[in-house]
């Protein structure tokens, strides 16, 4: 019996074919009127971002410009070991995750009621929207001195009136005056992510649970709850991008007074007032490094919201 042998059969060439020249240009004509705006960003955020690193490796102080020197990562070891920024480090962490998690648990309540339908749904919904179109600094002003002002504010107009006490806000709760400034602002922002959540639930399972004898509470907890997973996900993750690298509140009601002073107010305490231009430059580098990290989560999330929409239809 002799043993029969075949010859390997040469595997076909898949190589993709290269494309002709006039498909080449019909494509780069086609992104060309994209190419201002691309050179536009990246000399807008790009190059400000490469001179921002470049300088916090230097011992940099503006009123001594002569003396300045490379020093390597001895700003970013400043930073990391100054009990200053490390206590602005961690009332950035505070202010992030207290804001966040009232935001989410005010717009969800919020969305929840508008997912309802009722007469004048519209009126409120841009209502609460409001908040969210005021520009920071002005609603920032607007709490400290229309609401916290403790001789003419609001709340002390109401407490006055039903003979409580007289408090002084900000000196009393500064931290706290600062984050529900934040929680007021943000809220319509994440009932607009959960309300669209929300909306985009499969009705027919929902009423196959009514049929079944579900509660309304049973049917948020195993429903609704785990629909809205990625939504809230997505709301965390946008706001806490915004709350890390938030400016105006701290400045405006505090001047980052009272323990209230965050990684962002820091930066720009070492920068325009402390005149350090390496060290503030580090910081700064930091902080765009947690927004960075923070973001590309958020686009994980938002990269499988799409997925599901897509596979769903």
């Amino acid at each position: 019996m002799t043993a029969t042998t075949t010859a390997p059969v040469a595997a076909p060439d898949v190589r993709t074919p290269a494309r002709p020249p006039a498909t080449r240009l019909r494509a780069w004509a086609t992104r060309a009127p994209l190419l201002p705006a691309l050179i536009f960003m990246i000399a807008v955020t790009q190059l400000p971002f490469v001179a921002t690193l470049v300088i916090s490796f230097f011992d940099w102080n503006a009123l001594y410009p002569d003396a300045r020197h490379f020093t390597g990562l001895s700003n970013y070891g400043d930073v990391l070991t100054d009990p200053d920024l490390r206590r602005s480090v961690w009332t950035t962490v505070l202010l992030t995750v207290a804001v966040v998690l009232a935001s989410l648990v005010l717009g969800l309540a919020l969305a929840l009621l508008l997912d309802r339908r009722f007469k004048g749904r519209g009126v409120v919904r841009t209502l609460l929207i409001a908040p969210f179109l005021v520009v920071p600094v002005a609603a920032a002003l607007l709490w400290k001195h229309v609401l916290y002002n403790p001789e003419y504010g609001l709340f002390n107009g109401l407490l006055h009136y039903v003979g409580g006490p007289q408090p002084d806000w900000i000196s009393n709760t500064p931290l706290l005056a600062v984050e529900a400034s934040l929680v007021w602002q943000w809220t319509p922002f994440m009932m607009l992510i959960l309300l669209a959540g929300l909306q985009s639930r499969d009705q027919q399972q929902i009423e196959a649970a009514r049929v079944d004898g579900a509660s309304d509470w049973q049917i948020f907890r195993h429903l609704t709850l785990p629909h809205l997973r990625r939504y809230l996900e997505l709301g965390a993750l946008l706001g806490s991008i915004y709350i890390v690298q938030n400016f105006d509140a701290v400045f405006t009601i505090t001047s980052g007074g009272l323990g209230t002073a965050n990684l962002p107010y820091t930066v720009y305490q070492s920068f325009y007032q402390a005149h350090e231009n390496g060290l503030a430059s580090a910081a700064g580098v930091l902080v765009v490094i947690g927004s960075i990290v923070i973001a590309t989560f958020a686009l994980r999330v938002v990269s499988s919201l799409f997925r599901e929409e897509v596979s769903r239809a």
